[in-house]
């Protein structure tokens, strides 16, 4: 045993949970836990520029790699608050970040104390847990249940209030014996798992969708092999996009009302029978479960038991952790297969890949015109970008129209928060992608009010050398909410375009660029490079590369884009409108794209 502040007790338990980074910002009521982050020097922290952006950078460096969880600090009051979307975003995608705040000192904290707020009562509806300590000897025992929570069960974020005193008082703590609480995840059965694929094996045009908890279950591998072991195509979730690549043979595409394929989208209204794996059936994949399910049959397998039946009744439920139920799927698969009691689906397997590689299917994207379209820019990323990039994204049209476009090959390498979508996540989410991997390509996308929302983040990538690409896509406009606001006969209050007195004179678009983000950049300590043309985006990645090497700063190429692109969205899986025109070849499409027509 030894003494010690409840502070320092708090940083060695981190440290024996395999904390290595924090994201923050120091206050005067947390100062006491930022002293003992110093006196240790074990774990490494990142200085924000808000306490949200730190919330998210925590979440960045969570999804970015199985096993970590991201640490966000802040100080009391504001600080507890503005992290609150943070957990929230957290909360909603599965996501284990740790939250520490600072409080007024116990005696203080019902008689309206400067920056003290309940915190902990704020937060409880966004985590899986929210307590303010106190009582010093507790805290030890806090941070391990917090641990245990958080990566227990369906994952989530968890809040610590730290009071002052608290922080301060002296325990005894024997960290040597300290070790971390065994980690609960439910498991299928045996049973289960070979009734489930009963169920399939009565079907003739079956599906797997892949859902976000097979990426958290850290599950990919043994998605792929259960596939490929009974030959069934495979539909990802928004959340569970490279769960398979998206060139493999089984890749059936993606279904839902904005972030799909349309191939995705007819392979769905085609089957019989889906077996759904750690996804939550969100309404933008699912539309109407009256258009969703018609025609069809169900098995939901998911970690959480609320999951099972929230939006529709699946035929057969599974409460499971998606890898412990893939590991016994695949067992069950391949007893079946070397027995040759499996059907064969293969005829359905080529109706879907006909689908995929039909231009029938396709949206094209090999458009000349300047200012560019967004469509045009994907396919260009297309070509530019390896098959190892990571792509960090939030909400918008430039999200939407980057899942219809881009391509995803590996499980984690489509970083995008998405449920809760919050404007501005995604700096701040790819500094703490690249906090947690300093190798991997990284190229963030953004449109321009998203890139406004936290773009003071950018700083902290030029002050830690934490560098990156940002594709920001510049149309001046909330565009999505602009295309919504059709529904009301109205353009109001979305536009984002001025006459800049500062601005650049060459305006294709005509209306004012607003905002000039490059000198913004600029100022921050970044490069940043503006596209006009897509002859222009090929050299300017190429540019960007070598700054990155030149100087570990985040590189933003802005691309200036038409006022108004619609891009395909709509009401039901069945009711997608395609404004604008489909591909009359494969060479229109980013699914075969050459390299000739993207100089």
């Amino acid at each position: 045993m030894a003494k010690m502040k409840a502070a320092m007790a708090a940083v060695l338990v981190m440290e024996k949970e395999g904390v290595t980074q924090a994201f923050g910002v120091p206050g005067a009521a947390i100062n006491p836990l930022y002293a003992q982050l110093r006196e240790r020097g074990t774990i490494g922290h990142i200085l924000a520029r808000h306490v949200e952006g730190a919330s998210h950078m925590a979440e960045g460096y969570t999804r970015a790699v199985a096993g970590n969880i991201g640490v966000c600090i802040g100080t009391s009051g504001p600080a507890g608050t503005d992290m609150i979307t943070g957990l929230y975003s957290a909360q909603a995608d599965s996501i284990p970040i740790l939250c520490i705040t600072g409080q007024a000192p116990k005696a203080r904290l019902h008689k309206e104390d400067f920056q003290a707020v309940d915190i902990a009562s704020i937060a409880k509806p966004v985590t899986k847990w929210a307590t303010t300590v106190l009582e010093a000897a507790q805290v030890p025992g806090v941070f391990q249940q917090a641990f245990h929570l958080m990566r227990s069960g369906r994952p989530g974020p968890v809040l610590i209030d730290l009071p002052f005193d608290v922080m301060q008082t002296e325990i005894e703590f024997d960290v040597d014996t300290y070790e971390p609480l065994p980690v609960y995840k439910p498991a299928a059965s045996r049973k289960q798992i070979e009734k489930a694929i009963d169920m399939l094996c009565t079907s003739e045009r079956p599906l797997i969708v892949a859902g976000g908890g097979i990426i958290n279950a850290d599950a990919s591998d043994l998605l792929v092999e259960f596939a490929e072991l009974l030959g069934i195509p495979v539909i990802p979730t928004l959340m569970g996009w490279g769960t398979i690549p998206d060139d493999h043979p089984l890749m059936a595409g993606m279904c839902g009302l904005q972030t799909s394929h349309r191939y995705g989208n007819a392979n769905m209204l085609a089957s019989d029978f889906v077996l759904g794996i750690g996804n939550r059936w969100a309404n933008r994949h699912t539309g109407s479960p009256e258009v969703y399910c018609k025609g069809r049959r169900f098995i939901h397998v998911d970690i959480e038991p609320t999951q099972i039946g929230r939006v529709f009744a699946p035929d057969y439920g599974i409460v499971s952790d998606a890898k412990a139920a893939l590991q016994q799927f695949v067992e069950v698969a391949r007893e079946l297969k070397s027995q040759k009691a499996l059907p064969n689906w293969s005829d359905w397997v080529k109706e879907c890949q006909g689908r995929k590689s039909s231009p029938d299917f396709l949206r094209k994207t090999n458009f000349d015109s300047v200012p560019m379209k967004p469509q045009r820019v994907y396919q260009c990323m297309n070509n530019a970008f390896s098959r190892d990039t990571t792509y960090v994204s939030t909400i918008g049209l430039s999200q939407i129209a980057g899942a219809q476009f881009l391509h995803v090959y590996h499980p984690r390498h489509w970083i995008n928060c998405g449920q809760a979508g919050p404007l501005g996540w995604t700096v701040p989410a790819a500094l703490g992608v690249r906090a947690a991997d300093p190798s991997r390509e990284i190229v963030a996308l953004s449109g321009d009010y998203d890139f406004q929302f936290m773009i003071e983040e950018l700083a902290v990538g030029a002050q830690f050398k934490l560098p990156y690409i940002h594709i920001l896509v510049n149309n001046s406009y909330l565009g999505l909410i602009r295309q919504s606001q059709r529904g009301f006969s109205m353009d109001y209050c979305v536009q984002l375009g001025f006459q800049n007195i500062n601005a650049p004179t060459e305006d294709p678009a005509g209306q004012g660029y607003g905002v000039d983000h490059v000198k913004v950049v600029e100022g921050l300590g970044c490069k940043a490079i503006r596209v006009m043309r897509q002859q222009e985006l090929a050299p300017a990645i190429a540019q960007a590369h070598q700054w990155m090497a030149e100087h570990k700063v985040p590189v933003v190429i802005e691309v200036i884009l038409e006022r108004v692109t619609n891009i395909a969205m709509g009401t039901e899986i069945d009711n997608i409108t395609e404004f604008e025109e489909l591909a009359t070849s494969k060479a229109d499409a980013p699914t075969a794209v050459a390299a000739s027509i993207l100089d």
